[in-house]
């Protein structure tokens, strides 16, 4: 495991550190517990409450993190019941909690009021149960679809919130909340904002992510699908390089009370996407085109430099090298389900 931001001294801090991950089944999550297992972190928590497999999903981080399951203790649960999560606290000495527990935006299209409410529940939770002092850092994970599509770009954390689903406004209202509890209690929050995540264990059902599913089809024989004209974009960084850029921000006590982006600072198109991952398959068949999804943002780059400055943050994987791994890790799952 190479990691270039962290010091000696910080993966050591983080090696003594009892740590929860809330949401670690799913798919950035996971492949932070895994990081921070392969880091030496001997005391991991992983609360979740497989809501993936209730929406039609699978739990393809649950499934990656098997082979680890010594190295973690693994509770079902919900974030958003308080006493739940209180006792859970009193029991367990936790020193820094990830916050990547959410209700995902698929389902915002289909239940939008179900999704904000139990997602701004989930913020004020973790907020009200650190005030009470019964956990010392939270790093809530937040979203690019806090900002809606771009108004300006490229877009830093001072570009307007201006979410165009229930989702994107769980995740903005979620920020808004634990930072005024920062301000108010002077809780120690770190709020990292990652763009278009995509790597192993990206959930590959029929709403998911563009990469999984592009990869999902060419597999089945099916032909790619873009919806609308493709020319919608997104800033796109392999996952892990954002779950370094997470571990980094957790070990910054100059952060506390910060929002950083984190992304590789490129723009790409989906149209230039499907068409990478096709020519990397061997695919030249058709492309088809569909009418546009609802919410579906029109544009996303990310300004990058408050985490260069602050953390010496660089993307160190290209978007045609991660779709490399992505592609060889989609294959070995493909082939081996269907044996």
């Amino acid at each position: 495991m190479h990691l270039q931001l962290l010091s000696g001294k910080e993966i050591e801090e983080l090696r003594l550190s009892s740590i929860l991950v809330t949401g670690g089944a799913g798919f950035i999550g996971s492949n932070l517990v895994e990081d921070l297992i392969k880091l030496g972190v001997t005391r991991i928590f992983v609360i979740d409450n497989l809501i993936l497999e209730k929406i039609g999903g699978v739990q393809r981080g649950l499934q990656s993190l098997t082979r680890f399951k010594d190295k973690f203790t693994m509770i079902i649960g919900d974030v958003t019941n308080y006493g739940f999560m209180k006792e859970f606290f009193k029991r367990e000495e936790i020193d820094i909690v990830f916050n990547l527990a959410i209700l995902p935006l698929p389902l915002a299209l289909r239940r939008p009021k179900f999704v904000f409410d139990q997602n701004v529940k989930i913020a004020s939770t973790l907020a009200e149960l650190q005030r009470r002092d019964l956990f010392r850092t939270l790093v809530h994970f937040s979203s690019s679809e806090a900002y809606g599509s771009a108004v300006r770009v490229p877009m830093s954390e001072e570009h307007p919130l201006q979410p165009s689903t229930s989702y994107g406004a769980s995740k903005a209202a979620q920020d808004l909340l634990l930072l005024s509890y920062h301000k108010n209690f002077g809780t120690d929050v770190r709020i990292i904002r990652p763009f278009n995540n995509i790597g192993p264990s990206q959930n590959d059902f029929a709403y998911s992510a563009v990469v999984p599913r592009t990869i999902r089809r060419i597999l089945s024989g099916k032909k790619p699908v873009i919806y609308g004209d493709g020319l919608q974009t997104r800033d796109f960084i392999y996952v892990k390089d954002t779950c370094e850029a997470a571990m980094k921000i957790a070990m910054s006590e100059s952060l506390k009370g910060q929002v950083l982006n984190i992304a590789s600072g490129r723009e790409t198109t989906i149209r230039d996407l499907i068409h990478t991952i096709c020519r990397l398959m061997g695919y030249t068949g058709e492309i088809l085109y569909r009418p546009p999804r609802p919410g579906d943002v029109r544009r996303h780059f990310a300004d990058i430099t408050k985490a260069r400055k602050l953390l010496g943050f660089e993307p160190k994987t290209s978007l045609e090298e991660a779709l490399r791994i992505i592609i060889y890790w989609y294959k070995s799952i493909y082939y081996s389900e269907r044996q």
